[in-house]
């Protein structure tokens, strides 16, 4: 049984997994400083700082009862809340994730993508249809002469 699970572990499969899940780990970070770093900042400059953190809705009062200036105020008292505005920022943040990791994703594709292939070596016979070399001036198959 150790041996089975010695192959397992250094066959391959289990190293390709640890060293995805390494470089997954990785290039989340590059992903989120991205987000969180440049391109929230840039939002907040063309939007106005929008930052929807501190909305609330009130369910239940806490002790003492509101108004609260703050959501830790809020949470403080005991009161009941729906932080609508933590969804809507953890949202629009998903969205800029997605699209900045769309975005270098497709980047790296265009990086590795292949060069264009060389035009055919052959050509197919006008007469039989056999494939002959695209500067033959005849079929060697069935001789016909060919059009230059």
């Amino acid at each position: 049984m150790l041996d089975e699970f010695r192959e397992f572990a250094v066959k391959g499969n289990v190293v390709d997994m640890a060293v995805g899940v390494m470089i997954g780990a990785a290039f989340s970070g590059v992903v989120k400083s991205l987000v969180d770093d440049l391109v929230m900042p840039l939002f907040g400059l063309v939007l106005g700082n929008l930052d929807y953190s501190e909305r609330f809705l009130i369910l239940r009062e806490g002790d003492p009862e509101g108004p609260y200036a703050t959501l830790a105020a809020a949470r403080e008292s005991g009161a009941l809340l729906l932080t609508y505005g933590n969804f809507a920022n953890a949202v629009v943040q998903f969205f800029l994730i997605s699209l900045a990791l769309f975005l270098v994703v497709r980047w790296i594709n265009r990086l590795r993508r292949p060069e264009t292939p060389d035009a055919p070596a052959t050509k197919a016979c006008p007469f039989c249809k056999t494939p002959i070399h695209r500067e033959a001036q005849r079929c060697p198959q069935c001789t016909s002469e060919l059009a230059a």
